[in-house]
């Protein structure tokens, strides 16, 4: 793949494909907005399902709780996601939606969604976009976690950050990540420490360096060559 030497990488075309369907959201359903803080919940694991969710703002993350009673990072929503579509099928929520920053929350009853879409047959393509598009990250999740080894794991998911901002038009020269070095790990299925040596090593390698703000403020020179830094990894030639 490619690299870029472009410090913003702004995906005009989802951008605008999100705005589109909060407008058409908001001209269809008049959802509930709600405005969250970090650590607020927007749903718990085990309530009745009765509305589907997508975020206008902010980040969130989805937690569940292992067989063992541990809490484990199951997934990230940012701006234009959907959350809640787990549900559909169980007739409750079935992990608990958090959200990360301060950002804004859309409720919209699962029946009157329904019935929308009904009269609404783009509301419905984008419905079922959504859905599509959840299946395909959770596969790409998995296929992470089963197939890269620890530092491209921790390389991927600063990519996938990254990405996921610059797809909304927000920079990606440099991130703040709202999540904890023990989250990122359990995320990602390896120790704290494992990722601490994998960032120490990104940073080495120019890749990655912290601000003086903090360690969580993280600055990403080049995107792209975090991708190229996973393909070494995995001995794959790099693009050039």
């Amino acid at each position: 793949m490619a690299t870029t030497t472009h410090p913003f990488r702004f995906d005009d075309g989802l951008s605008q494909r999100i705005s589109e369907t909060l407008q058409l959201l908001a001209a269809t359903l008049a959802p509930q907005r709600r405005v969250v803080h970090a650590g607020e919940t927007i749903y718990q694991a085990g309530e009745k399902f009765s509305h589907l969710y997508i975020l206008n703002s902010g980040i969130c993350k989805l937690l569940s709780q292992s067989a063992d009673g541990r809490e484990q990072v199951v997934g990230l929503k940012f701006r234009g996601d959907w959350l809640g579509f787990a549900a559909i099928s169980q007739g409750h929520y079935v992990c608990d939606a958090v959200a990360m920053d301060t950002g804004e929350v859309w409720a919209m009853r699962y029946d009157s969604v329904m019935k929308a879409c009904a009269a609404h047959p783009a509301l419905m393509a984008v419905i079922h976009e959504a859905m599509s598009g959840e299946i395909m990250r959770d596969r790409d999740s998995m296929m992470s976690v089963c197939t890269l080894p620890a530092d491209a794991r921790v390389a991927d998911f600063l990519r996938y950050w990254a990405d996921s901002l610059a797809e909304r038009g927000l920079r990606t020269d440099q991130i703040t990540l709202r999540m904890t070095r023990a989250e990122i790990g359990n995320y990602l299925g390896i120790t704290l420490e494992t990722v601490s040596r994998a960032l120490s090593k990104l940073e080495r390698a120019a890749l990655i360096h912290f601000t003086e703000k903090g360690r969580r403020d993280i600055a990403i020179p080049d995107v792209g060559g975090l991708e190229d830094f996973i393909q070494r990894c995995l001995g794959a030639p790099v693009s050039v």
